[in-house]
């Protein structure tokens, strides 16, 4: 990846050749601080996915609340919410329940509802915030540990030389950048994908209090 330095002839400072050459164990928490960048991406694209899905459901239960038909052709998102205001509304029917009692027991179902189809397109979000905060540390100790056994072989070697110091400390702090890009985009779609889903759930409560009226006085019709 990129052009090969040569440092007193001796020393390939290529970036494949800083991490076949580093310590065992920088090499361990490099490959760990891979796999979950690759995992955190992957989750990145399929919730960037699902929030797309999540937009177009939104608007539909904005429709249905602004009058148009309460329909089947919704998706999975809107079908949960409508499917709860529609099964409370014939099971939990009671002639002598008022309106405005009624309206409020269909809407907790509605909300509820919600609530539970939000958690599962949630699902994934702790990996990305663990990722995000403990990703820096993990590539930390990888080089803190790569300069212990860099120090360590200079001692030995007894040679305090550029060529001879600059390989190991490269070594070392290649395992801190892996784990800050690791950790630098799992922070930020974390934070964005938060934010989205909780303007969803805003706007889907506001739709839900529209909508329960029309199920609590479809059950009085």
């Amino acid at each position: 990846m990129g052009e090969t330095i040569t440092i007193g002839g001796a020393h390939d400072m290529s970036l494949t050749s800083l991490i076949l050459n580093a310590d065992p164990v920088v090499q361990g928490v490099i490959a760990l601080l891979v796999l979950a960048s690759v995992i955190c991406w992957a989750l990145i694209f399929e919730k960037m996915v699902r929030l797309m899905a999540l937009k177009r459901e939104v608007r539909r239960l904005e429709a249905t609340a602004q009058g148009a038909e309460v329909s089947n052709a919704q998706g999975r998102y809107a079908n949960a919410i409508l499917a709860a205001g529609e099964f409370e509304q014939q099971v939990g029917f009671d002639a002598s329940e008022g309106t405005n009692d009624m309206r409020l027991r269909i809407e907790r179902a509605m909300r509820g509802a919600v609530r539970g189809e939000l958690k599962r397109i949630e699902a994934g979000l702790p990996f990305l915030a663990t990722v995000g905060s403990a990703a820096p540390f993990i590539g930390l100790f990888g080089t803190v540990w790569g300069i212990m056994h860099s120090f360590t072989a200079i001692a030995q070697a007894k040679d305090t030389s550029l060529a001879v110091v600059a390989p190991g400390i490269a070594e070392a702090l290649f395992a801190t950048a892996i784990g800050l890009a690791a950790a630098i985009p799992a922070v930020v779609a974390y934070n964005q994908i938060s934010v989205s889903l909780g303007r969803a759930a805003e706007r889907t409560n506001a739709a839900v209090h529209r909508i329960a009226p029309r199920f609590a006085n479809g059950a009085r019709a």
